[in-house]
């Protein structure tokens, strides 16, 4: 439009030194012709509307804006005078809007290769919420902002998932998590419709969980030698536990309790129908329900512990925990990437565990 707009000016100015050798009798003249051709025009159009183009809107606008309505109104034009009017109240906008731009545009854009990545993420883990996606990459070395991964989930047509309140006795077990551990037996079915019990066991500090074994018959003393076995676990990684949180459930004996006491481990039951005072253990019971028993078939018992035993390494080893600030149970965050050139070449590499189900990321050697 600016090379047209520049085209109408100088073709324009020519015009205005050709009409000055010119008599006022020969303008009149010129006058009269141009506005029989109007007319002319007007009647093979058949009342039909003119289309300008923008260039001509900015030329009419420039040109006609300084003459009185009046005297508008006594020209012979195409348009009303109103509509010349607002052709030049639209220009005189639009160049205070160009002349208010701020000169700093803002944040600069997050880095294309970063995008990629929490698009990639999110597509290959459709169940991953901004908060989740936000701790693998802080995991990766990738510092952004969750509000960040909030803004390309929503750029791209993906939805957020919305994050979940946190528990009631959030305060008191965090300054109580170093002698916390909490215990909880849930239930698996296999293909054949077999029930099989799995008691864990998850460290408030820490959240390391501990999968202490799957039956389909929880006696008394299968229940006591995983109290047992876990006694000997603890003293290896010289864990120093003082409370043990459990429910009432009657799968656990009362030698059980006197394991742990003997331990110097006291145990505490939670109120009844009060999953609350149990939360955390809840919450990574609903974690291996969402992200492995609801999304594969268990076959027996063997292909059940194999399963439990690989998600257990991934949840300690790998995957991100909110409470502990996305860190690993078993490992800290690392150092965030501060080289540009890294982070504008990230080369991210998938390793796949159980059949493709859970996903693992890392740097490529």
């Amino acid at each position: 439009m600016l090379l047209r707009l520049a085209y109408l000016g100088v073709t324009n100015a020519f015009a205005m030194l050709r009409l000055l050798p010119m008599t006022d009798r020969d303008k009149d003249t010129e006058i009269l012709a141009l506005r029989h051709q109007i007319t002319v025009l007007e009647r093979q159009l058949n009342k039909q509307k003119v289309r300008f183009r923008p260039s001509d809107r900015v030329f009419l606008a420039a040109l006609l804006h300084r003459l009185p309505r009046h005297i508008l109104g006594r020209l012979w034009l195409l348009v009303r005078p109103d509509t010349v009017l607002r052709w030049h109240r639209t220009l005189v906008a639009r160049r205070r809007a160009t002349s208010c731009r701020p000169k700093h545009p803002g944040r600069p854009r997050t880095v294309r290769s970063i995008r990629v990545l929490v698009l990639r993420l999110a597509k290959e883990n459709p169940s991953w919420g901004y908060r989740r996606l936000h701790g693998e990459l802080l995991v990766l070395g990738v510092r952004v902002g969750a509000s960040t991964v909030w803004e390309i989930l929503k750029e791209a047509g993906i939805a957020p998932a919305p994050e979940r309140n946190s528990s009631m006795c959030a305060g008191f077990l965090r300054a109580q998590a170093d002698a916390l551990l909490a215990c909880d037996f849930f239930e698996a079915v296999t293909l054949s419709g077999a029930r099989m019990y799995v008691l864990a066991v998850i460290e408030h500090s820490s959240r390391r969980i501990r999968i202490l074994g799957a039956t389909a018959h929880p006696t008394t003393s299968w229940v006591a030698q995983a109290a047992r076995n876990l006694v000997m676990d603890l003293e290896d990684v010289g864990c120093r536990a003082q409370f043990m949180i459990r429910d009432g459930d009657g799968k656990f004996p009362g030698l059980f309790d006197d394991v742990l006491k003997d331990a110097g481990i006291e145990v505490i039951l939670s109120g009844i129908q009060m999953p609350r005072m149990n939360s955390i253990t809840e919450r990574w019971v609903q974690t291996c329900r969402h992200e492995l028993l609801d999304r594969t078939l268990i076959w027996n018992q063997r292909h059940l512990l194999h399963a439990l035993r690989e998600f257990e390494q991934f949840y300690n080893i790998h995957r991100p925990h909110q409470g502990i600030a996305n860190a690993r149970p078993l490992h800290s965050l690392p150092a965030p990437i501060t080289d540009a050139n890294k982070l504008t070449h990230l080369d991210i590499r998938r390793r796949d565990r159980l059949g493709s189900l859970l996903h693992e990321y890392h740097h490529a050697a």
